[in-house]
């Protein structure tokens, strides 16, 4: 599986009050989805395309375990998060909507706007501008499955063929 897009670089702490903010939880999908990160940057939700690509520090996704913060980066396309660390419930939240999710520190390698091509398949993720390439444990094929599907409830529904 290939993601390729533009790296939207963010520091450490990214919590899951900043990716969906609690005064906007009552919002459609697609409504809370247009405040998510507008505390880091007013302009994530506005500008942000399909297949480009999170790059977070340490800790991301910390904070409470609603699966919004998870689902408003999908709704919004995002391609893929890349972070140092995440909080456990947010990379489960991500995996079950489909949403890759890989462990890797890029934050120094990576500048806003870069465009990065990732393998989820092989582990590896190209710098274009550079070519240089860095690797990441890769993901199971059941994961890869989970995330080709959707998610762990469409992956259940074509399961039950529904």
């Amino acid at each position: 599986m290939i993601v390729e897009g533009a790296a939207w670089v963010f520091g450490d702490g990214i919590d899951t009050d900043v990716l969906a903010p609690g005064y906007a939880m009552k919002k459609s999908p697609e409504g809370l989805a247009q405040h998510c990160l507008e505390a880091v940057d007013p302009n994530f939700a506005k500008l942000v395309k399909p297949g480009d690509i999170v790059v977070g520090g340490a800790n991301f996704g910390l904070g409470s375990s609603r699966e919004q913060a998870a689902m408003v980066l999908a709704t919004l396309g995002v391609g893929a998060v890349l972070a140092k660390s995440f909080a456990r419930i947010f990379y489960r939240n991500a995996i079950n909507i489909g949403l890759p999710v890989v462990a890797i520190d890029l934050t120094d390698r990576v500048a806003a706007g870069e465009l990065l091509r990732l393998d989820l398949s092989n582990g590896n993720i190209c710098l274009l501008k550079d070519g240089s390439e860095h690797a990441f444990q890769p993901m199971p094929s059941h994961i890869i499955d989970l995330v080709n599907a959707g998610g762990l409830m469409a992956q259940l529904k074509q399961r039950m063929g529904q």
